[in-house]
């Protein structure tokens, strides 16, 4: 008897929706205020001058400008020292 085994469940086939984290505008970009220039998970990247967090962690821009991006040494609550990313946005004069 040449017979097939009842078909079972199989265990593959599922997988999370992405997240469509991580950077928006780049530097050197003209963005208008309140855009979303980095989501992120965490403090991956710093907010810096005219933009704000939101509660995910989500930086926009607080006026129209241009995005630029600079590293600075933090100082963190241990006493250890942590190189870290800013985004600013340079507002249109």
């Amino acid at each position: 008897m040449a017979h097939k085994k009842a078909g079972g469940s199989t265990q593959n086939g599922r997988d999370s929706v992405a997240k469509r984290r991580g950077v928006k505008r780049f530097g050197g970009q003209v963005v208008r205020s309140g855009e979303v220039l980095i989501r992120q998970k965490g403090y991956w990247y710093r907010p810096g001058a005219n933009t704000h967090v939101g509660k995910d962690w989500t930086i926009h821009a607080d006026c129209n400008g241009t995005v630029a991006f600079s590293f600075k040494n933090v100082t963190k609550f241990n006493g250890r020292k942590e190189r870290c990313t800013f985004v600013h946005v340079e507002a249109v004069k």
